[in-house]
């Protein structure tokens, strides 16, 4: 098939630069009329935000951890405060706390960049050094560093084109961190001596199955060095002491193709979470000696998928989904397990902010479609949650003005697809509504809370999420029956979420939204059923699914194999995909207008693809208007700065607006 845009591939042609910058032109031209609209959506989201504000502090050795904001400046700022006991200090958010050390201040490390990202901020157990790292493009590739805490003073290390994360040794005396390949996989991983050059870093792990990414992490008890090794179905976990950083690592249980697990030190044994023979997964126990020895702590359950699992000396966390809800439980070292009750019927839970080993305290993150986020403490031996702060919302925001809900959308082979929904009290319906979607890599879009999304609520809009498979909502067969020779269960989900939205009496005009593989929904909906939706919003969309999946030189193609399967050497795949992807199947027919939002630098997703698709919807199809919005100096997040970041929202909600032909 003659690919007639596939010129646009080419980054550094000037030619291809002025047609983006054309785009951007043409799109500014065709929204000059919201810009009014813009800067008050704008206005609504910086007037709700509490601009000077800071998180609860995390306790880790003698130090309570926070990041702080202030008024006026575009990125956080990294604190710390001495530690007095495990009771938080109290939170003021108009100044900082007494005694406070400033670690990084993202603002000064930014400068006059129009864009700035931290990839990596770990502090030494001893808590006297930080590795940093800092990113200037959007590309994802960081540049590492390291800070005297005592002094303040930056030292010579400086280790350029690193990728995220890193551990510390147990003494503090070498830093492991990782590097990218040419496709951008994290294939190896490094061991820095502080003080010594980046030219004599110890390469102690290469990944050379191209299907594999490796990462590297210190148990919280910080007793072990763990590097894992992973693909979409496949993992590895390699164990060191941490205080011998210039041994040999030793493989926990060799790979199995299909077989994923997790380590995690509890002290006397190994807690290890595996779905070997376990669909949902199940939670093992190991010898210290023998940790590839797993003896079942939780067994299988067909309706509770294991998330993930945290160890504590005196304790064990489980974070659970069932009936698409997450949870929480605890396993006592003496005692019976139990769960920790929530109170709405919808919510969102997970436990956040657990750095110390020993500790009677359990720090959560919880949140729902009307309550901000919000952090707790479970006191274990209280059996009780203690709030310690909530978003706050200006503006007399009042979560008893709005209401959610579960709705349940029949799919055409009879699944039941679970709708997320939220609405200010009152609100007339059928009312214009925006239905959210993503539906890949078993990741899942639990209920959240948005300040932005205010602005539309209160216009009279509905907000919904269709949890549509090949997410993980629903468990790990929510995931397989949306991935492979299935990947269409996720398009016509998202239809019936819609229409079942429609026919119910919900909604009126639908504007459906996505983002990455969320975007490639967006893409395959429009060529599905144009007919359903008034508006699409696509952003860092991938609609050129297929043209990236055939060429194993482009970053995570290969190991998107195990995801989409492989169309290079498979025909049936290729088929298959060649009959849904958006970019080939875009045809002469009436499509709705179509927002497409990208960024230069994007490393996941590249700017070509929502580039040629909308090149080929103008070229082929009727409708749209069809829009392609480029950020220039960005990558895979969008711009970095807070104050751009709301501004990029306010553009995007006043085209939906106007789209939807809602109230302004």
């Amino acid at each position: 098939m003659v690919d007639d845009y596939a010129w646009l591939t080419v980054k550094d042609d000037p030619d291809v630069v002025a047609y983006l910058e054309a785009e951007n032109a043409y799109t500014q031209e065709a929204t000059a009329h919201l810009k009014p609209l813009q800067e008050t959506l704008f206005q609504e989201i910086k007037g709700r935000t509490l601009e000077t504000d800071l998180s609860v502090p995390t306790r880790k050795g003698g130090w309570w951890y926070y990041s702080r904001t202030e008024e006026g400046k575009q990125y956080g700022i990294q604190c710390r405060v001495a530690a007095d006991g495990e009771t938080p200090p109290e939170l003021k958010a108009d100044e900082p706390l007494p005694g406070e050390e400033i670690l990084l201040d993202g603002n000064e490390l930014a400068g006059d960049s129009d864009f700035f990202s931290i990839g990596t901020s770990s502090v030494s157990p001893d808590g006297t050094l930080m590795a940093y790292s800092t990113n200037f493009t959007g590309d994802e590739r960081f540049t590492l560093r390291v800070k005297n805490l005592l002094t303040g003073e930056t030292l010579p290390d400086e280790i350029p084109g690193i990728f995220y994360g890193g551990a510390w040794s147990a003494d503090g005396t070498s830093f492991f961190y990782t590097t990218v390949d040419e496709a951008w996989r994290p294939n190896q991983v490094h061991r820095h001596a502080i003080g010594s050059p980046a030219a004599d870093d110890v390469l102690v792990h290469e990944e050379i199955d191209e299907r594999f990414w490796v990462g590297i992490g210190l148990s919280r008890s910080e007793h072990y060095l763990i590097l894992s090794a992973g693909s979409k179905i496949t993992s590895e976990v390699r164990l060191l002491e941490a205080d011998d950083p210039a041994g040999e690592f030793r493989v926990v249980r060799p790979r199995e193709t299909g077989v994923e697990y997790g380590v995690d030190h509890a002290g006397d044994h190994f807690l290890v979470l595996h779905n070997r023979d376990a669909e949902n997964f199940e939670l093992a126990t190991a010898p210290l000696d023998a940790p590839g020895d797993w003896t079942p702590l939780i067994p299988h359950r067909t309706d509770t998928r294991l998330l993930d699992v945290d160890a504590f000396e005196g304790h064990t966390v489980v974070h659970f989904r069932r009936n698409g809800q997450t949870g929480i439980r605890i396993l006592p070292r003496s005692g019976e397990p139990y769960e920790i009750p929530f109170p709405e019927p919808i919510y969102d839970v997970a436990p956040s902010g657990n750095a110390e080993f020993v500790t009677g305290r359990l720090r959560l993150g919880y949140t729902s479609m009307i309550t901000p986020p919000s952090v707790y403490d479970y006191d274990l031996g209280a059996g009780e949650l203690v709030l310690l702060k909530r978003k706050a919302v200006l503006g007399g925001y009042d979560p008893d003005d709005y209401e959610q809900f579960r709705e349940w959308a029949t799919a055409p082979d009879g699944t039941q697809v679970p709708i997320s929904i939220v609405l200010r009290k009152g609100t007339e319906r059928p009312a214009p509504t925006v239905l959210y979607g993503y539906g890949s890599y078993e990741i899942s879009i639990d209920p959240s809370f948005s300040i932005a999304r205010l602005s539309l609520l209160d216009r009279g809009l509905v907000f919904a999420v269709a949890h549509v498979r090949g997410g993980g909502e629903m468990g790990r067969h929510w995931y397989e029956n949306g991935k492979f020779t299935k990947k269409k269960n996720t398009f016509t989900d998202f239809v019936a979420a819609a229409e079942h939205l429609k026919a119910s009496g919900w909604s009126g005009p639908v504007v459906a939204r996505g983002g990455s593989a969320g975007g490639l929904l967006m893409g395959a909906v429009a060529n599905l059923a144009p007919e359903t939706f008034a508006g699409v919003v696509a952003e860092v969309p991938f609609v050129d699914a297929l043209n990236t999946i055939l060429d194993p030189s482009l970053p995570l193609t290969v190991i998107e194999w195990d995801e989409w399967g492989d169309p290079l050497h498979d025909p049936e795949v290729y088929a298959y995909m060649r009959s849904y992807t958006p970019y080939e199947n875009v045809d002469d027919r009436v499509y709705p207008p179509i927002l497409a939002i990208t960024s230069l630098n994007d490393t996941r997703v590249f700017y070509h693809e929502p580039a040629k698709w909308i090149a080929k919807l103008r070229d082929v199809a009727r409708g749209g208007p069809f829009l392609l919005k480029t950020e220039m100096g960005a990558g895979h997040g969008g711009r970095s700065g807070r104050y751009d970041a709301w501004r990029e929202e306010a553009f995007t909600l006043s085209w939906i607006l106007d789209t939807a032909k809602a109230d302004r």
